[in-house]
């Protein structure tokens, strides 16, 4: 089975030293290519419009003093095909922290800029991943391999978000503080730290909760004070055209990982697509707050809660993409001690594949696509005709897998507590 055949990379240390070796070469090696690639420097000269354009795009509106215009469509796209002379285009919902943070990269050059982001971040992320895994590091390695090259591919900030999770997971226990200033550096992708902020009002880690709002309070103040409080109406005004870009299908839906956006590929009405996302969200919650009610039963460590929260901390919102993976390695390197009782060989391998699918499908399509349109494809017409979104049915299979196994954790605790019970 796959669990047997990927498990054994850590049978040794010999063999678990060979294949951490390998991997980091290889994802060194692509993150040498992407710097030639992202800096024009390279013989091909590719000029299709990628994540990190968008954050250099965004860091130089910042010096200019015009950040304002990246959260409007009709500015936007004409600043991305002045930088790429493409026509294609990526719309702006990120929060001015966001924007704060990337300033720093406009004043180099993007191919230097591309290799400072996404090394500084990938080191963050190892060493994070390295901690919270132990001796089960090269497998996680494995299995998540596809999202980590999809991040060095485009350039995105999964690996931050990544880090910040992990450091939520490392530190909610005994360091509180530290925990809470992680939570609520997450605010600038806010979706995708729900699942953590529940887990911590289910577990009242009040101090970590109240770090993280003063946390965001206070770089909202800072933004405000930066950019005026006009950037926070420009901002809540690109959330408003971003949800019409949503159900006309102007993003890359095939690269998503939500179930709206599998739902919505299969040709169901994109209100209906959109409670069914958060029925689905609801019940991922309502999974990772039956975790923590297992957490305190002596046969699940309290880790196990804090696996299933990072997991399914990517399942919350229609946006979600495949370059958020790395926040489920956090979760996975979190379970896979109690997965090795608590889940079969079969359940492992699921586990283990639908992982491998949500990272890799979206990667191989986009080649694909590619291939077969060119770089300069319609997005509405590749969504609609060419492209399902096999990665939102790869995580609805992770819930109800994950379910499965808090369900079956769940049942013996019930039937001691029944007999305990009778016997008093």
């Amino acid at each position: 089975m796959l669990a047997e055949t990927l498990e054994a990379v850590q049978s040794s240390p010999s063999k678990r030293t060979i294949y951490v070796r390998l991997i980091l070469a290889t994802l060194a090696m692509m993150v040498l290519f992407k710097t030639f690639r992202f800096g024009r420097w390279s013989v091909w000269q590719i000029r299709e419009l990628s994540d990190f354009d968008a954050f250099y795009i965004v860091a130089r509106q910042v010096w200019r003093g015009e950040l304002d215009l990246v959260y409007r469509f009709e500015t936007l796209i004409k600043l991305q095909q002045a930088f790429t002379g493409s026509t294609s285009f990526m719309p702006w919902t990120y929060p001015p922290q966001f924007d704060l943070l990337l300033a720093p990269l406009a004043l180099l050059p993007t191919g230097i800029a591309y290799l400072l982001f996404i090394t500084a971040t990938l080191t963050a992320y190892l060493l994070t991943l390295r901690t919270v895994a132990g001796n089960n590091f090269a497998l996680v390695l494995v299995v998540l391999f596809p999202a980590l090259a999809i991040n060095i591919g485009c350039g995105q900030n999964g690996f931050l978000t990544g880090t910040l999770i992990g450091i939520v997971c490392l530190n909610v226990e005994r360091r509180q503080i530290f925990a809470g200033l992680a939570l609520g550096a997450m605010v600038i992708k806010p979706h995708l730290a729900i699942a953590a902020g529940v887990y911590m009002l289910a577990t009242r880690r009040w101090m970590a909760l109240a770090t993280a709002i003063s946390f965001v309070l206070a770089s909202s103040l800072v933004c405000t004070l930066v950019f005026g409080l006009q950037i926070w109406i420009a901002w809540l005004g690109a959330i408003r055209e971003s949800a019409v870009f949503l159900e006309r299908g102007f993003y890359p839906m095939f690269r998503m990982i939500s179930a709206y956006s599998t739902l919505s590929r299969a040709g169901i009405p994109p209100n209906i697509a959109f409670w069914a996302q958060a029925a689905f969200a609801s019940l991922a919650l309502l999974g990772g707050v039956l975790a923590i009610w297992l957490g305190k039963a002596p046969r699940m460590s309290p880790t196990f809660a804090l696996g299933v929260t990072a997991m399914i901390s990517v399942m919350i919102s229609p946006y979600a993409y495949d370059y958020d993976l790395p926040m489920v390695g956090i979760g996975l390197a979190l379970l896979l001690p109690d997965l090795a009782q608590a889940a079969s060989s079969r359940e492992r391998s699921a586990i283990y594949g639908l992982i491998l699918l949500a990272g890799a499908y979206g990667m191989l399509q986009s080649g694909r696509l590619a291939a077969q349109f060119g770089s300069e494809f319609d997005l509405s017409d590749i969504n609609d005709k060419f492209a399902p979104a096999v990665g939102g049915v790869a995580m609805m299979a992770l819930l109800a897998l994950l379910l499965r196994l808090l369900w079956h954790a769940a049942r013996p605790a019930s039937a001691l507590s029944q007999a305990v019970q009778a016997a008093e």
